[in-house]
């Protein structure tokens, strides 16, 4: 199942050190495995990102796949992120909420943060 945590840039980074990303009550689980679905589900993760945020700053979701609904705190390697997607740029607080995420592959983690 697919699994997207909001997060920030700034926790994302302590969470790339760290080698694990933690489950928050934040967290959104795709209906199904549909891709209307997984971009529903992307998008409210979005949604808490920006939230996170607080004001100007550049929304970050974590994609996860997992065998089953996580828990809140649970810790997750970093193995299991299947792609993370961002903002190319910081927002105004007052940006388009439905504005799409840039998709970035595990790899490029380091030099998205």
């Amino acid at each position: 199942m697919r699994v997207y945590l909001p997060t920030t840039l700034a926790l994302l980074a302590e969470q790339h050190a760290d080698g694990a990303v933690v489950v928050t009550e934040e967290a959104v689980v795709a209906e199904d495995d549909s891709e209307e679905a997984e971009y529903a589900a992307l998008m409210t993760a979005a949604d808490s990102s920006a939230a996170l945020l607080g004001g100007p700053g550049r929304r970050v979701v974590v994609a996860v796949e997992l065998d089953r609904e996580p828990e809140t705190g649970w810790t997750i390697p970093l193995r299991r992120v299947v792609a993370v997607h961002a903002d190319v740029a910081d927002r105004p607080v007052d940006a388009d909420p439905d504005e799409d995420l840039a998709w970035f592959a595990t790899q490029e983690v380091p030099d998205l943060l």
